[in-house]
């Protein structure tokens, strides 16, 4: 089975994109999400301390900034590593540190959950949240966990969703800052989770190009714990919204046999954790660890040992390096990384990289935002020049923001795109917030992309015309 199976490049491409604007955007906002939901896994950790037990060497996957894995190193004072797709979200870790006045980092890695960079067995404790789920094939990151779990180490995941029974499925809906009103008011109330597909904002990771399995319910995720390891724990966590679901929750725990939440877990969804003990006796690990983690570590592209130079720089036998920057190795395989990581590129415009003014050429106004959340506004209309860099047929990828402005003007908001003088797609914009736009390209040797975007509208005393903002424009392959 090829790894792209369970989740393809163009899935990993949406996954960095996504988690840079999401881990950086709003500091303050951030911060308080962040500082919230490690209070809650922490009750979880101390709630199951006793089945976990040692915890160094650790290993969080899809780790984001890390903070949850700043929290073990503080709080639990264990050693490990922050491992996460996208570097730029992990290089918030020391925001992260310096904002909470913590005095211990893990080693922060870019790499992949289907090829973690780590030696075989070493590692006590592996832990993932809200991750699991962004693969297609679950069970590949589990045996990749696995095959890095020394005997008798543990695995915890938390906060998966649960597939839920009672729902009409008959529409997606975003999360709920950019809800309509009347979708705002039947979630208060506990009811718009009866009528929608999926999960409550699935839709606006999705429309990045992110995909997500959904699929699972509570049997499924027994049937795989069971499967691969030894003895696990687990938790249901039943979503009480509104007066709706509060009823029906308390009628399921009611009728099921044993009084516990799992008759409700099925019928309402929620999220589910589990703590899960790999078979075998509880292996003795290298006690200087933490001062030669390179030992650690494997070379993700030939899968041999990496030594660690004076300037902190991983090297393989087989020419593979990663330097330390800016506190982050990128341990994703070579292609992966030319792919995820490109730079500063003729076929490229990341507004948050310096030199991509040169390739933009009227109708932008000038860079703002912070971290990863860098843009430019236009008004009627922008253009830019990318240039083709392989033989691939391509496809043009757009990223950009719709505020509340755009929304109050009376006409439905819309962009069309030219590229090279003719029509690459027009779009109607339906939410406030994130969107991305594709088309694929005739081949060309150079393309000049010309966005149009309507209404215009204005924000005293601000004079500019306005109407939507962009972040990266881009090509990438069509298949890719």
């Amino acid at each position: 089975m090829k790894l792209e199976q369970a989740q393809p490049l163009a899935v990993k491409r949406a996954e960095v994109e996504f988690h840079k604007f999401a881990s950086l955007g709003e500091p303050e906002r951030v911060l308080r999400t962040y500082a919230e939901e490690n209070e809650r896994r922490a009750g979880l950790i101390d709630k199951h301390r006793d089945f976990i037990g040692p915890m160094s060497p650790f290993l969080e996957i899809g780790a984001n900034a890390g903070h949850s894995s700043y929290l073990l190193a503080n709080r639990y004072g264990a050693f490990g590593f922050a491992l996460d797709l996208s570097a730029d979200a992990l290089r918030y870790g020391a925001v992260l540190k310096d904002a909470w006045g913590l005095l211990r980092s893990p080693i922060r890695i870019a790499g992949d959950a289907l090829n973690l960079p780590f030696q075989d067995g070493s590692l006590r404790f592996v832990m993932a949240f809200q991750m699991l789920s962004q693969f297609l094939d679950i069970e590949r990151v589990i045996v990749e966990v696995k095959r890095v779990l020394a005997p008798g180490g543990v695995f915890f995941f938390a906060e998966e969703p649960l597939r839920r029974m009672l729902t009409l499925r008959l529409w997606r809906c975003p999360y709920y800052e950019t809800m309509k009103p009347w979708e705002r008011r039947l979630y208060d109330w506990g009811l718009l989770s009866f009528l929608v597909r999926d999960v409550i904002g699935a839709a606006q990771e999705e429309s990045f190009g992110i995909r997500q399995n959904h699929s699972m319910n509570l049997k499924h995720w027994h049937e795989l714990v069971q499967k691969h390891f030894g003895e696990s724990r687990y938790e249901v966590f039943v979503p009480e919204r509104g007066w709706a679901e509060r009823w029906v929750k308390r009628l399921a725990v009611r009728l099921d046999p044993h009084r516990s939440v799992w008759r409700a877990g099925r019928l309402l969804g929620g999220t589910f954790a589990a703590v899960c003990r790999k078979e075998g006796r509880t292996a003795a690990l290298p006690e200087d660890g933490e001062q030669r983690f390179e030992a650690l570590l494997r070379c993700p592209d030939c899968r041999s040992s990496l030594s660690r130079t004076a300037d902190e720089t991983l090297l393989c036998s087989c020419g593979y390096r990663a330097a330390l920057e800016e506190g982050v190795y990128n341990l994703l395989p070579s292609e992966e990384r030319r792919e995820l990581y490109p730079g500063d590129r003729e076929d490229i415009i990341d507004m948050s990289l310096p030199g991509h003014e040169s390739r933009l050429i009227e109708g932008w106004h000038e860079v703002e935002g912070i971290f990863g959340n860098r843009y430019r506004w236009i008004g009627a209309q922008a253009s830019a020049r990318l240039k083709r860099l392989n033989n691939t047929p391509q496809r043009l990828r757009i990223r950009g923001h719709a505020g509340a402005g755009l929304f109050q003007q009376g006409r439905a908001p819309r962009i069309e795109v030219f590229v090279n003088g003719r029509s690459a797609g027009a779009w109607s914009l339906e939410r406030i917030g994130l969107f991305v736009l594709e088309a694929n390209l005739p081949d060309a040797a150079e393309y000049v992309v010309e966005i149009h975007a309507a209404p215009v509208w204005y924000n005293p005393p601000d004079a500019r015309p306005l109407t939507v903002n962009l972040s990266l424009i881009r090509l990438i392959g069509r298949d890719s």
